[in-house]
């Protein structure tokens, strides 16, 4: 609010201030900024939870194929673990474990994620797989 404010010199616009310092001008700049950061750090958190969860969706797929065509490369008198760490190279991860259990071929398949200033995370999914 203006009281008794002194107009101020500008060029093509008239300022107005006040003399006691009791203006809220600017105020919703102010405020205007800090929720503009609020959202941005919401959206940034979101963002890297979605990089998360598809790194571990990942994992779990590579695991589960590459454990698939362990199975079947077994079942054909293959090298069950050399097929299953080509496949799990083929989808995006890297085979971290390879065993053979009876008829059951069991994988571990590891992928890594950057999430920004929160450094490099590893994902891994164990899955089974033989014949029924």
């Amino acid at each position: 609010m203006v009281t008794a404010g002194k107009v101020c010199a500008g060029v093509g616009a008239r300022r107005y201030y006040d003399d006691d310092n009791t203006s809220d001008r600017g105020a919703m700049t102010v405020t205007t900024a800090f929720a503009m950061a609020a959202i941005l750090a919401v959206a940034v958190a979101v963002l890297l939870v979605g990089r998360a969860t598809a790194a571990a969706h990942v994992a779990r797929s590579a695991a589960d194929l590459s454990a698939l065509a362990g199975a079947h490369a077994l079942r054909e008198g293959s090298d069950a673990c050399a097929v299953a760490a080509q496949v799990a190279e083929a989808n995006g991860a890297g085979l971290a474990v390879c065993t053979v259990d009876g008829q059951d071929v069991v994988t571990r398949a590891v992928t890594t994620v950057e999430l920004g200033l929160f450094g490099s995370r590893a994902t891994s999914a164990v899955a089974r797989a033989g014949p029924v």
